[in-house]
């Protein structure tokens, strides 16, 4: 526990600090009221206790900065001259307590006890309810699903939120990653601050480089002044580099560099600029391959890939399909107003056989426009796009067949396939799966495949 005796009386204080120490204190002594104030910001002791008179600034002004940095921080002022009005004056700007010299210090010691538990116990009311807040609203928030694999990803997801490591989610195009990118954020201590993002393929090398890093006047046509970049812009925050796999190998340089010294060089600028962010990055391309074909930096991708999610196909959870069909068309019937319209059977029958290569937002694009031309309350299966009911053939297997084969499964199977083909040859094969060798025997030492 912290305190801050202040005192201009050099006897008094060097009394005073003896006897905390003594009781396991850290103590810090201010021996005027302007020190007193500075140490307010650099030290942030858990209680103090000051004098009311003392030249310069007294002991209402130190309750006054005390407050305004730390609201919760209990102040004791004490006074060997104490009047009725300056009591009710202290108290009234939120002193703990008003106390008279002299004293008997096993009298202060108790009052600093019940001080150090009273600011602890509104701590933890402030933590907990900060916790019930963020938990009561993680029902409507967390991302949508039950299938196995979805939903452990959304553990490791809650178990990591709490922490600063940088976060690398993969999946397919539309499998919702800024989704799970903002549940994290919700999650993490840093809720209250700004999440950014940014698609790192949708904008021109010299524009992201200027978004990400900011830029300074005059250091190219249309720098008509000073601009901070996002990166800085979100300090305290999330900020959140999706389609990380098409940043230039110029712009992951700087990015690595931002990542591993916490700061940025505007462009244009030569002085650094300090950055707090936690860094979320996506990207639905396998990295290591890219890593492989020189697209990308392996420096980089370790400093990304500390915790790593991989978010699961639509394809591969398939019993998510009417929990994010009912969502989806929830949501529709609020923005239009109300109208509510629900799937017949065989309309969900197809929608969950169909594959979805779009994934996720594939299938909320095919609701809506399903909703739009349904001219009831209920989407027939004729309503909805032609290459899902095309497509969404019903399986003819026997009943003893195994459940559907994760992609995984499938990809084994066919190196397998190719490799008996090619006689064992894995060069050969290597080109007819379209692969670079080493990336071969990477998949092969990955699933166990024996020459």
């Amino acid at each position: 526990m912290k305190i801050l005796l202040v005192d201009d009386e050099t006897a008094i204080l060097e009394t005073l600090e003896i006897l905390f120490r003594g009781e396991g204190y850290e103590v810090s002594v201010a021996d005027s009221g302007p020190k007193a104030l500075a140490a307010l910001e650099d030290e942030r002791p858990d209680i103090v206790l000051t004098d009311i008179r003392m030249p310069g600034a007294g002991g209402l002004d130190v309750l006054s900065q005390a407050r305004a940095v730390d609201p919760e921080m209990p102040v004791i002022l004490m006074t060997a001259q104490a009047s009725l009005q300056s009591a009710v004056r202290a108290v009234n700007e939120g002193a703990y307590y008003y106390l008279q010299k002299p004293f008997a210090n096993d009298e202060l010691l108790a009052i600093c006890r019940r001080a150090a538990e009273a600011r602890a116990l509104k701590v933890e009311n402030k933590r907990l309810k900060k916790e019930i807040h963020k938990r009561t609203n993680i029902g409507s928030t967390r991302p949508i699903g039950v299938a196995a694999r979805f939903v452990e990803v959304l553990e490791l997801a809650e178990t990591i939120a709490a922490t600063d490591s940088t976060v690398l989610i993969s999946g397919e195009s539309g499998t919702g990653k800024e989704v799970v990118a903002r549940y994290l954020h919700q999650l993490s201590d840093r809720s209250e601050a700004a999440f950014f993002s940014i698609n790192c393929g949708a904008l021109p090398e010299g524009l992201l480089e200027s978004e990400l890093f900011g830029h300074v006047k005059g250091s190219f046509t249309g720098a008509v002044k000073d601009k901070d970049g996002l990166l800085v812009a979100a300090a305290g925050g999330t900020f959140f580099l999706d389609e990380i796999g098409e940043m230039s190998p110029s712009t992951q340089v700087k990015l690595l560099r931002a990542i591993q010294e916490r700061e940025v060089i505007p462009v244009g600028a030569t002085k650094a600029v300090p950055v707090e962010v936690r860094i979320v990055a996506a990207t639905n391309r396998d990295l290591e391959e890219e890593i492989t074909r020189g697209a990308f930096r392996s420096d980089l991708y370790y400093r990304l890939n500390v915790i790593q999610l991989h978010l699961p196909p639509l394809r591969e959870r398939r019993e998510d399909v009417p929990l994010l069909c009912s969502y989806f068309l929830d949501r529709l019937a609020a923005k239009d107003g109300g109208r509510r319209v629900s799937l017949s059977e065989d309309a969900l029958e197809v929608l969950t056989r169909y594959d979805w290569p779009g994934n996720v937002r594939e299938l909320e694009n095919a609701l809506e426009r399903a909703a739009v031309l349904s001219p009831g309350d209920v989407i027939a299966s004729g309503a909805l796009p032609d290459r899902v009911r095309e497509t969404a053939r019903p399986r003819i297997v026997a009943e003893a067949s195994p459940p559907n084969p994760t992609m995984e499964v499938v990809e084994r199977a066919y190196i397998q396939w190719v490799l008996e083909a090619e006689g064992g040859n894995k060069t050969r094969a290597a080109e007819v799966l379209g692969i670079d060798p080493s990336t071969l025997y990477r998949k092969l030492n990955r699933y166990g495949i024996d020459e």
